[in-house]
């Protein structure tokens, strides 16, 4: 299905989902409108009240009692679509200032409340929209209201020019690591520049330029919020565990005297047309070329937006498109999608496809296949069975999609935000439901045959030849002159007047109580274990089969068989060709899925519980049945060959490629990639594949959780089948001997022309344990790296302007543990931002933790349990810990009074043991020209490193 569509569908519900209707507290005057839809037996909907203060802030409240948490979201309607031309950028970098504390909130002091709170949070910006959120326990409810209504209220008198030059700096490390140091990441970029028209609002990314960041100075900024910030552009909503009159009364205390903003008008959709056919070319560090065509459609929620969704899913939605068959299935692209991105103001119809060097020597070869695959649609038109996967799709994503609170509220949110409709899940399934053949052809003449369209290759540096053309649009130039806002004739702003004291936080109110999820255990006549979760608030159900071993299974010289195994097991059966499968999955709105991560290969089902027999059937198929076929594995084989060849383009894979080499040298198997190396995948056979499968497809370390809304006897019941299945017993062996280093040392790892250094400071430590020194090194860490406010990040990210983001956490597992800080450096601060890693943590081990620090600790781990089991995924991951780890279901009250009680002493004695900072080894991924100077000034041996082959040389 196509992502456009995936995202869609997780706003609406289903007419098998009945939700009792709740009585709410009359509106008081100080609302001025109201509206409330609930759920009856006839129809579908997310029940919701809504009304509108006297301010204008839309207020939108859904109750779910099923978890003790609440989910508060605040969208305020202005994205980078509402900057100006030479302000690009704005609407992202506003979005950051507002974590910067307010009138009556400290500086950093909004990720530490949530944090302390046991909560969660964030803010994301696009180009229609800003929104930011907080996850917490039912208690803590009105203390986010106070936060959110402070910084909408109460924000530019603590905004001053040291925390927007610290802002724009985080900014622009943001870019450089997210757009600037990713392959293919300038693409979105060319592609908006050369689809719309100079000056329209999508032609620039909603991150911005550098030099439009550069050119602004702090009142531009507070310009930009007093302009769009109001509570009359902004919607609230909350949903969860919440008493809806005492919600009310703290939404008006607090939000209620916030002054109008200047009135705001709904923008004017903008769709575009292009004259000719653009082709570009963006030569990159990448390995794959990359095709894009991108023609201009509609806009969002126009008529014609859901069949162009489903033309997406018909042409490149998965295994039954055209686009696999002629693209994939026949290895000329590694990957080949079709998607079809709708906004407020425009939409965009994208064909994508990354081609498999080799079989494709040119990208103009891989635009002629594109060609002749729209010919072939032509031709083959719409059937019944493409109709029914789309609306099974839908069907099953849309219950999966009410399974968190979060969920739920974001939807409500932004359709109130773009349509003024919270609730259009009813609407939205009778749309797509209404979709006929003749629909999807009709867009696809009008939008897509024959029409113009930007052709946008991305090829390897020096490789221009590959393009699909020659290049016949160029980049605009921006010779941009714009006003900013002067700063001595800036007024000072004065936030209104409140009638209460707003600098006392409120205090939460009785904690949760958080219950470990009732679990049942059972096994299977073969011995496979099985501990499980009835729920019953979607009717749904999640399995995850898990096999020890994995790529620890790998023969000497063959890593990656396990992979390479797990690949082909989501290919073709004995009984069922890929494309067969995929479209009787896709039908039922199922999901099978097998993959080998770490020591587990792992199968993953989910389905609706109405749908259960007929997916098992299918996973008893693909279990039992793999066909094996020549042509399945040489396709797998080449896509694994393709994607480390690439990734030996990527810093970041780099970077981590690196570090577990160095950690547990290059005799271990956990040192190379679950992949397998270029060396040893071409190695691989289709017999080493088969005798994998005979050998490790077994029952004898397998074992199985299960949540879903069915008893313990009826899912028990269910997979007798898989209790049936026969298999050899198997062991593996230890470990080769791991690396000892008794000196930092910097492995360095050239990447020409990476604006950042990807940073890896790691150190071999314990494996996992729920109430030992691993689980207590853990909160010991928590200060120095663990969080947003930790020492590590503060000083990089908001003192220092270093990075976009820095952690350090102690990683265990079943039987492997390592430390690791990690961070992206700017390369002119590569060097002293490792200087400055080190001495934090030499600091720490020095000095020690301070008593604020435990506190904070403390309150974080232990408030946090409210979320920890809200949806099925949530309560899976704690069976499989169960299981892996053999835990038992009281270890979380041992874990509670470890935390209760772990002492200052205790801490710094872990510190000291535990952060070895002299054996440290440190791993740069960076432009050796620029940064070795840096390194050099360190006064540690430098040595260059090759991953591929392990080579290295000394160069100091």
């Amino acid at each position: 299905m196509s992502g456009k569509l995936a995202l869609r569908t997780l706003c609406m519900a289903l007419g098998v989902i009945v939700v009792t209707a709740c009585q709410h507290a009359p509106v008081d005057h100080a609302q001025s409108q109201a509206e409330a839809a609930t759920n009856s037996s006839n129809t579908v909907s997310i029940p919701y009240e809504k009304y509108t203060l006297e301010n204008g802030l839309t207020v939108i409240l859904h109750e779910d009692h099923s978890d003790p948490l609440v989910h508060v979201d605040v969208t305020y309607h202005v994205g980078s679509a509402r900057e100006d031309v030479g302000k690009s950028g704005f609407a992202h970098f506003f979005e950051h200032m507002m974590f910067q504390g307010s009138k009556h909130v400290a500086d950093e002091q909004h990720f530490k409340v949530i944090t302390e709170s046991g909560g969660n949070l964030n803010g994301t910006t696009n180009t229609d929209r800003t929104n930011y959120f907080e996850t917490v326990p039912a208690n803590q409810l009105e203390k986010v209201l106070w936060l959110e209504s402070d910084r909408m209220g109460y924000l530019l008198e603590a905004v001053d020019q040291t925390k927007f030059e610290n802002q724009r700096e985080t900014v622009k490390n943001e870019r450089a690591q997210r757009v600037d140091n990713q392959p293919y990441g300038l693409r979105y970029e060319l592609n908006g520049e050369a689809l719309y028209p100079e000056g329209h609002p999508y032609s620039w990314m909603t991150i911005g330029y550098v030099e439009d960041l550069d050119r602004v100075n702090v009142n531009d900024l507070k310009a930009f919020f007093k302009r769009w910030y109001g509570p009359n552009n902004a919607v609230l909503t909350i949903g969860g565990d919440i008493d809806v009159a005492k919600t009310k009364a703290w939404i008006k205390k607090y939000f209620g005297e916030i002054p109008a903003g200047p009135a705001v008008e709904e923008p004017e959709p903008q769709p575009v047309t292009l004259t000719e056919t653009r082709y570009m070319t963006l030569e990159d560090k990448v390995h794959l070329p990359l095709l894009q065509i991108t023609y201009p459609t509609v806009y969002g929620r126009h008529e014609d937006e859901a069949p162009l969704d489903v033309l997406a899913d018909i042409l490149g939605g998965g295994k039954t498109s055209l686009f696999y068959k002629n693209l994939v299935k026949e290895g000329m692209a590694v990957q080949a999608v079709v998607s079809h991105p709708c906004r407020e103001l425009a939409c965009e119809f994208q064909l994508l496809a990354l081609a498999n060097p080799a079989k494709i020597t040119s990208l103009s070869t891989l635009q002629e296949v594109l060609n002749q695959t729209l010919k072939e649609f032509e031709t083959r038109g719409v059937t019944a069975d493409d109709l029914a996967r789309t609306k099974g799709q839908i069907e099953a994503r849309t219950v999966f999609g009410l399974q968190s609170v979060s969920g739920k509220v974001s939807a409500l949110a932004a359709n109130e935000t773009f349509y003024q409709t919270p609730d259009l899940i009813a609407e939205d399934i009778e749309r797509y439901n209404a979709v006929t053949a003749d629909d999807v052809m009709r867009v696809y003449n009008k939008y897509i045959k024959d029409a113009n369209s930007v052709v946008l290759s991305v090829v390897p540096k020096g490789q221009v030849q590959l393009a699909a053309a020659e290049q016949t649009f160029e980049r605009p130039v921006r010779n941009i002159h714009v006003e900013t806002v002067d700063v001595a004739g800036e007024e000072a702003f004065t936030s209104a007047p409140s009638s209460f004291d707003r600098s006392v936080m409120p205090k939460a109110g009785d904690a949760p109580v958080v219950e470990v999820p009732d679990y049942w255990e059972a096994e299977l006549a073969n011995g496979i274990k099985i501990l499980g979760v009835t729920s019953t608030e979607t009717p749904t159900v999640t399995l995850t089969l898990g096999m020890d071993g994995g790529m620890l299974l790998d023969s000497e010289g063959k890593a990656g068989t396990a992979y390479l195994t797990a690949l082909l097991m989501n290919e073709t059966t004995k009984h069922y060709s890929n494309e067969a499968l995929a479209s009787e999955l896709a039908k039922l709105g199922s999901s099978i899925r097998f993959s080998t991560a770490g020591r587990y290969s792992q199968v993953y089902v989910s389905t609706l519980t109405k749908f259960l027999d007929e997916t098992l059937a299918l996973l008893k198929e693909k279990l039992f049945n793999p066909a094996f076929t020549e042509e399945d594995f040489e396709r797998m084989k080449e896509r694994v060959v393709q994607g480390l060849q690439q990734q030996a383009k990527t810093p970041s894979s780099l970077a981590r490629r690196a570090r577990d080499l160095i950690l547990f040298g290059e005799d271990n198997r956990v040192s190379l990639p679950d992949e397998g190396t270029l060396e040893t995948v071409q190695s691989i056979t289709l017999d080493d594949v088969k005798t994998f499968y005979k050998n490790y497809y077994s029952p004898d370390k397998a074992s199985i959780v299960a949540v879903g809304n069915l008893s313990k006897k009826n899912m028990v019941e269910t997979l007798d089948f898989i209790g049936q299945w026969q298999g050899n017993a198997y062991e593996f062996a230890d470990y080769s001997d791991f690396p000892q280093y008794n000196q930092n040392q910097i492995f360095l790892i050239d990447s020409p022309e990476a604006v950042q250094s990807v940073v890896y400071i790691v150190d071999r430590s314990l494996p996992f344990d729920a109430t030992g020194d691993h689980f207590k090194s853990r909160l010991m860490n928590f200060p120095l790296g663990g969080a947003f406010n930790s020492r590590i990040n503060l000083n990089l990210r908001e003192d220092k302007g270093f990075t976009y983001g820095a952690n350090s956490g102690f990683v265990g597992g079943k039987t492997l543990g390592w430390f690791e800080v990690s961070t992206d450096l700017t390369a002119a601060n590569t060097g002293e931002g490792i200087k400055e890693i080190l001495g934090e943590i030499e600091r720490y081990r020095s000095e020690g933790v301070e008593k604020a620090e435990i506190d904070f600790m403390r309150n974080a781990f232990t408030l946090s349990d409210a979320l920890e089991f809200e949806t099925p995924t949530s309560k899976a991951r704690f069976l499989r810990q169960l299981l892996s780890y053999g835990l038992e279901k009281g270890y979380r009250e041992a874990q509670l009074d470890i935390i209760n009680n772990i002492d200052k002493e205790s801490i710094d004695a872990l510190a000291k043991q535990y952060l070895n900072l002299d054996k440290m080894q440190i791993i740069v991924v960076g432009d050796k020209a620029k940064i070795l100077p840096q390194l050099n000034a360190l006064s540690m041996p430098i040595i260059e490193l090759l991953v591929e082959g392990n080579t290295r040389e000394a160069l100091n």
